[in-house]
């Protein structure tokens, strides 16, 4: 069992010291993010779950640009030419617009660059044990550089295969 250094994880506790909990809370996961933690234990259950909700989010854009922007570009391979548009642009409307969402607010969120972590093995590793709640939400920092090409590449050439398609329906 390999041990963590105090770089690799933060843990916000939930501690209650006067009204103002929940800002502190919210003031540590911030710098807690912007500090680039391996793992990130958020204690308190609201803010806890509303980032994991945050990043639910932020995840089903980015599938979602890239399965609608695959979809737009191989359904004219799959049916015939006179109905494929009708598949096809929707969903590479669909695409750009979760590539465009995704990229305007959480392109730049340092949230972006965590997960959840599920895993019960790595899970064992992190220092839990001096936790006072059952339930933590723990997040891992993972590089997201090749999931933001994937999308932004397959939105960019769904992109271009609408506007070639819209151009050859309506400029005949």
């Amino acid at each position: 069992r390999a041990t963590l250094s105090s770089t690799d994880c933060y843990i916000v506790h939930e501690i209650y010291n006067g009204e103002n909990a929940q800002d502190q809370f919210e003031y540590e996961l911030e710098q807690a993010l912007e500090a680039q933690y391996k793992y990130i234990v958020i204690e308190p259950t609201r803010i806890g779950d509303e980032t994991a909700r945050w990043i639910t989010v932020g995840n089903c854009l980015h599938k979602t640009a890239v399965l609608a922007g695959t979809t737009c570009l191989f359904t004219p391979l799959a049916l015939p030419v006179d109905y494929s548009h009708y598949i096809s642009l929707p969903a590479g409307v669909l695409s750009v617009a979760c590539c465009t969402l995704y990229g305007i607010s959480w392109q730049f969120d340092p949230c972006c660059k965590y997960q959840v972590e599920y895993d019960a093995y790595k899970l064992s590793r992190l220092p839990l044990h001096t936790l006072t709640s059952s339930t933590p939400v723990v997040l891992v920092r993972k590089d997201d550089l090749h999931r933001k090409r994937l999308h932004n590449t397959i939105a960019l050439a769904a992109l271009v295969y609408c506007v070639k398609k819209i151009y050859e329906l309506y400029a005949v």
